[in-house]
């Protein structure tokens, strides 16, 4: 069974998170989701590039998410939350992905 690349998987985590919680209406499973994806990345990011970079690439998924939103203002929901995770899955490539 192939693996999903972390990459992917963070940035589901950023997309899936947004998309659930306004789909459903309810921001809590919205969260659960990304919280989810968050923890398996975190972990693949571990096993692949070690600790400070999993710890680094974790604070970028956590300031990714928490930066779409002022970023939502200016270029809308949907185009935030791509971009941010656009750019989360890139760092996730760059550090860990093209390693495993």
């Amino acid at each position: 069974m192939a693996k999903v690349p972390a990459a992917a998987v963070a940035a589901g985590g950023l997309i899936g998170g947004y998309g659930v919680a306004r789909w459903t209406g309810k921001r809590q499973l919205g969260g659960a989701v990304l919280a989810v994806a968050g923890a398996t990345a975190a972990r693949q990011w571990r096993q692949q590039a070690g600790g400070r970079a999993a710890s680094a690439l974790t604070v970028a998924y956590v300031a990714g998410f928490a930066g779409s939103h002022p970023l939502a203002k200016k270029v809308g929901a949907w185009p935030a939350v791509f971009g941010v995770a656009g750019a989360v899955a890139l760092a996730s490539w760059a550090v860990a992905d093209r390693r495993g």
